[in-house]
């Protein structure tokens, strides 16, 4: 069977506010014609009270979604509107877990190469 290439990238692949985030990951996982975008964004630089980081949402300080690719014209993005349910864990309450979120990105990761490969994601 083919191997899935996968391509790390320094940019957000979601979040609108995405500008405001110290910490972003942007994985294209390619396999066949299948692309999928794992994206992890967090510790978010504070709009209310600059200098100090707020939440994402709720209670997470970083988090994690998966999203069909689509072409932009230059490299394979997020589809935001095609969202991909995985089983992992996709976000974390607390600041200074950024090695916490690398391993929740990979884990993801992890799963959609599973899943793309086993057919479950086509």
């Amino acid at each position: 069977m083919k191997e899935p290439t996968i391509t790390y990238r320094g940019w957000a692949g979601h979040f609108i506010l995405s500008q405001m985030c110290k910490f972003r990951l942007n994985t294209l996982i390619e396999l066949n014609n299948t692309r999928v975008i794992v994206s992890t964004v967090g510790l978010m630089n504070g709009s209310l009270k600059p200098g100090e980081l707020e939440t994402i949402s709720g209670n997470r300080y970083f988090e994690t979604m998966a999203f069909d690719a689509k072409f932009d014209g230059k490299y394979w993005d997020a589809d935001v509107s095609r969202e991909i349910e995985f089983d992992s864990n996709w976000s974390l309450p607390e600041i200074d877990m950024e090695n916490e979120a690398n391993e929740m990105h990979q884990n993801v990761i992890d799963e959609i190469v599973s899943k793309m490969k086993s057919g479950d994601i086509k």
